[in-house]
């Protein structure tokens, strides 16, 4: 009988022994300077522009080295952060910001207006909500160096909200000479004003990135609340090892070599729980929703009743036995808005099937004309969960007569190779599998899942122009009831040409040493790196 390697790592952390296995960190400084915390993230690190995409890792790759004007506190509210002073005429109109003393850029040039506003409206290319504030401003320009005004053409409530928004992209503000270019540009300079610097002498791509403590950075005088407050650094140094093999990355937790892993393998959370020098620990308690996103340009997608095939084929207790297997860690989920947000309802649900309907699917299928052609699905193979999800996705398409086929790479290959809108026969695809927090989902406006607008749609490109102009009356609606009511009427237009799948809804753990503590408890997936340290 062989044991295999995955084995021998639980049997080897469930008995708090070392693991023998080659460590990618040993001829590297081991983690145990209290001044330096090493991260596996999740995934690898290939974008580092958080507008021109959505990824996770380019997200917290910014909220290190940039700053927003707003921030969410713990309790979901928008508080200033960048800014010192704002206020807004009786018309609600005008909203006039000042800029809070000791802002400056890591090149040691201070933060100006016209940096926000470059920023603001770079940001405004690319996010539902930044859309939005772009359709209703008549003007948005600098007063003075420190002062600058947005000028609407009708009051929009939300303005604040949207400034803060963690839902979709984050406006993140920039250098004037980095913004000041189409948001499907990259800025690749790495220069911000946040609480870290980016080490550009230590950077590996592929293999390493490095974040040092910003000195010069002046963090509010509030406490750190949620993502708002006094962005306190508390260490030297910060490492992310991109350790694809996540075996590997725990036995190097394990071995004290590492500090914190994203995202571990579900079926080893009993042997980390069982050493007594690690912890898993929920940093967004309302979880992701794993959505299945498919191109909506080209063959067999284009035509809804193959997209409506793949919605009743979706057996999503399968989908959460192979991601999170623990019952307490995942739940299905048929509502757009979410498992648990105060938008989520059942409207125009029938379709889900305790054990899918491939029967049904089967015949959706032959109605779309399909005709065997080849369906790519990417699988980002240093992710867990997609990993495994996209594995068995393929494997229920071909019960079905579908001619799937997988397409392996790391995260920043398949995020570099969605954003092509071409056929599969030019480097195209038809289905990646990813996720999103679910309270993010509670936000139709800058909730990346939820916009049908075609090419200005996150990858996939849905459009639906019914389910659009539902969408278009959030930001006038006052009421939560109301907003209730227009939630259950989108929902219905949602399931009928089918935006997307859903598979289920996983709250995820990340593994840490206990000596790593402060870490921020957000509904995001987004891993916030100031308030940390280490015993």
């Amino acid at each position: 009988m062989r044991t295999s390697r995955r084995e021998l790592i639980i049997t080897g952390l469930a008995a708090g022994a070392a693991v023998s296995i080659p460590s990618v960190l040993r001829a590297q400084t081991a983690s145990t300077d209290a001044q330096t915390i090493r991260m596996v993230m999740s995934g690898d690190l290939s974008i580092f522009d958080p507008i021109f995409t959505t990824a996770d890792i380019t997200a917290a790759h910014a909220l290190a080295i940039y700053d927003t004007l707003f921030a969410l506190d713990s309790k979901l509210t928008a508080q200033p952060q960048m800014v010192g002073k704002w206020g807004v005429s009786e018309d609600r109109k005008t909203y006039t910001f000042e800029l809070r003393d000791g802002l400056g850029w890591h090149d040691g040039t201070p933060v100006t207006a016209a940096d926000c506003v470059a920023s603001i409206r770079r940001w405004g290319q690319a996010d539902g909500g930044g859309q939005l504030l772009m359709e209703r401003a008549q003007d948005i320009s600098k007063k003075d160096d420190k002062s600058f005004t947005i000028v609407l053409k009708q009051p929009l409530g939300l303005l604040i909200d949207l400034l803060a928004t963690i839902a979709g992209t984050s406006p993140f503000i920039m250098r004037e000479k980095d913004a000041d270019r189409p948001a499907t540009e990259q800025v690749t300079t790495n220069i911000g004003s946040g609480p870290f610097k980016f080490n550009h002498a230590l950077a590996k791509p592929g293999a390493s990135f490095t974040y040092d403590r910003n000195e010069e950075y002046a963090p509010r005088k509030e406490p750190s609340d949620g993502f708002a407050g006094g962005k306190v650094v508390k260490v030297d140094r910060v490492i992310w090892d991109n350790i694809a093999d996540q075996q590997t990355a725990l036995g190097a937790l394990h071995a004290g070599e590492i500090d914190f892993v994203y995202g571990p393998p579900r079926d080893l959370h009993s042997a980390i729980e069982s050493d007594p020098n690690l912890a898993l620990q929920v940093l967004n308690k309302g979880g992701v929703n794993m959505c299945l996103r498919m191109n909506h340009l080209q063959k067999p997608f284009d035509n809804v009743k193959a997209r409506q095939a793949m919605l009743h084929l979706i057996d999503q207790e399968a989908f959460l036995r192979v991601t999170s297997p623990d019952a307490k860690y995942g739940h299905t989920v048929t509502s757009i808005f979410g498992g648990d947000t105060l938008y989520t309802n059942d409207e125009n649900t029938g379709w889900f099937k305790k054990g899918g309907d491939p029967d049904k699917a089967k015949q959706l299928l032959k109605e779309a004309g399909y005709a065997g052609e080849k369906v790519v699905v990417l699988q980002a193979i240093n992710i867990a969960s997609f990993n495994t999800a996209s594995q068995l996705l393929a494997a229920e398409m071909r019960k079905i007569g579908v001619n799937a086929e997988l397409a392996p790479s790391d995260w920043g290959g398949l995020v570099t190779r969605r954003a092509n809108k071409g056929p599969v026969a030019n480097g195209g695809w038809n289905i990646f599998i990813t996720d999103d927090s679910d309270f993010a989902l509670s936000d139709p406006i800058g909730a990346v899942f939820l916009n049908a607008s075609g090419d200005k749609a996150w990858y996939g490109w849905p459009k639906n122009d019914e389910y659009e102009a539902l969408r278009a009356k959030w930001a006038n609606v006052k009421t939560l009831e109301e907003r209730k009511a227009l939630a259950r009427k989108m929902q219905r237009i949602w399931w009928d040409f089918v935006g997307d799948v859903r598979l289920g809804r996983t709250v995820e753990p990340i593994a840490r040493r206990k000596a790593l503590t402060g870490l921020i408890e957000m509904p995001s997936s987004v891993v916030a790196m100031w308030n940390m340290q280490k015993a």
